[in-house]
């Protein structure tokens, strides 16, 4: 057994920390198959200050056993445009489903297999990821989305609510605007806020 593998975990999460900063790629490399999740969610990191952090890196580490890992890689992946998110929309981590949602909506990527994922997830058990799938829909702007994001605007917890109605900016229609009007006087603050923003 070398010396690096006798080092603690968190001897080796500042090793390749700090390989990211000095342009050691392979330690941060090395970081990628540690047996912590915190070290090869470090590794993740320390590439993509490198500017080494590729889609196949990220696609490997959305299979990996650590929610923690999977998560920054799907955080990392709002970056990379090319990098399939749909394995993350599944996650059995709803926390992992969060924030590849917010990832699709940074790709803006109107794919329909997307698209209909994150109808799906507007109905999630967890607040957190239907007020993630309903601002990604926003963001893409998928007309066939609309009723979704009216359904969440008007039904939902007053934080997806509050999303969804700002969800509505790219969208046109009477359906819209008779939702925005609803939500103008909404018994939450912030929601009628965001409608008014939009009025």
């Amino acid at each position: 057994m070398n010396e690096a593998s006798e080092a603690s975990p968190a001897a080796r999460r500042r090793a390749v920390s700090i390989a990211g900063h000095i342009g050691d790629a392979a330690t941060a490399r090395r970081g990628l198959t540690d047996g912590d999740a915190v070290v090869r969610s470090a590794a993740l990191d320390a590439l993509r200050r490198l500017g080494e952090l590729d889609d196949e890196i990220l696609a490997t580490a959305f299979a990996d056993d650590a929610t923690t890992v999977r998560r920054r890689a799907a955080e990392l992946a709002a970056q990379h445009a090319d990098v399939d998110l749909l394995p993350l929309l599944a996650d059995p981590d709803p926390s992992v489903v969060e924030v590849a949602a917010w990832s699709c909506g940074e790709h803006e990527s109107d794919r329909a297999e997307i698209v209909d994922r994150l109808i799906e997830l507007a109905e999630h058990d967890e607040a957190l990821v239907r007020e993630s799938a309903v601002a990604a829909l926003g963001a893409i702007g998928a007309e066939r989305a609309v009723p979704t994001i009216i359904a969440a605007a008007t039904g939902d917890k007053p934080a997806v609510r509050r999303r969804a109605v700002l969800a509505l900016a790219p969208f046109e229609g009477p359906e819209v605007d008779a939702a925005i009007e609803s939500a103008l006087t909404d018994r939450d603050w912030q929601v009628r806020q965001s409608a008014e923003d939009l009025a």
